[in-house]
């Protein structure tokens, strides 16, 4: 069953390739989403559509808050929203279950919160799939590059191994 969610913390060209690069990801795109009320302002995140039977949204919310700083709340928030943006009631419940499960895994408060989704622009065409269209772009191998490297040690099991290692050369 193929499901979307949206979510935000660093910049959009890191987070799309990390989500990017997970087995059972289908899609991902990467623009400014907001939601409701008093965080209805528009940040940098992505919205992905995954296979809920090959990757879980526990999965892949565990993976969000180990691939960027889900524990500090820095003055660029704004910008970089520590967000999980929520499609339904029923996924926004089952978020903030497991944001509570995985807080026992950080020493810090975590951060991030599950809202809803209200709406998205995405980036222009030509930054769509900003790391995999170009890997040996300055801002690819200095920064993505490392975080993936990471990304396979942490949950090599959840990544599709080949792609990652084709594009990186580790």
């Amino acid at each position: 069953m193929v499901n979307k969610l949206g979510l935000g913390g660093s910049c959009y060209w890191c987070t799309e390739a990390i989500f990017s690069s997970l087995k059972g990801v289908h899609h991902v795109t990467q623009g400014w989403v907001s939601s409701y009320q008093d965080q209805n302002w528009f940040s940098e995140g992505i919205i992905l559509e995954f296979d809920s039977s090959l990757i879980s949204l526990c999965e892949l919310i565990e993976i969000h808050l180990h691939t960027h700083s889900a524990t500090s709340n820095h003055s660029r928030r704004n910008k970089y929203r520590s967000a999980i943006y929520c499609f339904d009631d029923v996924q926004r419940e089952s978020a903030i279950e497991c944001l509570n499960k995985l807080q026992k895994s950080f020493d810090k408060q975590v951060i991030t919160q599950a809202i809803m989704f209200n709406e998205f622009n995405a980036s222009p065409e030509h930054y769509q799939n900003y790391f995999y269209t170009d890997p040996k772009r300055p801002f690819c191998k200095n920064v993505i590059t490392p975080k993936l490297k990471s990304l396979l040690y942490k949950f090599g099991d959840k990544v599709a191994e080949e792609q990652v290692i084709k594009a990186t050369g580790i």
